[in-house]
């Protein structure tokens, strides 16, 4: 079991959400943020003091608002804070490293400005489980459809490195950093198996090489 990975029962049951659009976290992905808003530094600095855990969700588009702020999607993705670093202007630099998804039984009150959930991991508890599964990718299908994408979106990449990487942790890579937008990325993070996430990031990309570059490449443009 890898270094700090919780049994189910120690989950946390009411954890802060960070709600952001077009930010995938999934179960063993790692998230870089740049926090810088008082109260996600707030709700950053209290996890340290509480397992180090909070949720990242995305707002549901087109939904009407709540007393709280936009709605959410339903489901989100616990990560543990696994490194920060403070910047001399007061900024967070961390690293979320995700753990399990879960869904939103309620809405609980704010805290010092942030907003916060009861979370529901029942539907996910094979996020947990990171013992190796043999590989069904289809792994010349995946590159031949990453490969035009890449190139009408302008990002470049280090193919030796991509092509080294696990089939697992490829596709889970692909689908955090690509530039899908909000509802693909979340139709990503709820697939059901590996393999149905695979297989949704493989028709993303083909259908947005076709589409052409609409979207903004990652920061500096490159995926390595």
């Amino acid at each position: 079991m890898a270094a700090f990975h919780p049994a189910f029962e120690d989950l946390p049951p009411e954890i802060g959400v960070f709600p952001l659009a077009g930010a995938l976290l999934l179960p063993q992905g790692r998230l870089p943020l740049n926090v810088f808003e008082p109260r996600y530094l707030a709700m950053a600095l209290d996890s340290l003091g509480a397992g180090r855990a909070f949720g990242m969700i995305q707002p549901q588009p087109g939904a009407p608002a709540g007393e709280t702020g936009p709605a959410l999607f339903r489901t989100g993705c616990l990560g543990r804070l696994s490194s920060f670093s403070e910047a001399e202007d007061g900024r967070l630099l961390i690293t979320l490293t995700g753990v399990c998804r879960f869904q939103v039984a309620e809405e609980l009150p704010m805290r010092r400005g942030y907003r916060r959930v009861r979370a529901d991991y029942a539907p996910f508890r094979g996020d947990l489980d990171l013992s190796e599964r043999p590989s069904a990718l289809d792994r010349a299908g995946l590159l031949g459809a990453l490969r035009p994408f890449f190139k009408v979106r302008g990002i470049e990449a280090n193919w030796d490195a991509i092509e080294q990487t696990s089939d697992a942790m490829l596709v889970l890579t692909l689908a955090m950093v690509c530039p899908f937008d909000t509802r693909e990325k979340q139709a990503l993070l709820e697939a059901g198996t590996p393999e149905e996430r695979a297989a949704l990031l493989v028709a993303l990309l083909e259908m947005g090489a076709q589409a052409g570059p609409q979207s903004d490449p990652p920061p500096g443009g490159r995926l390595s």
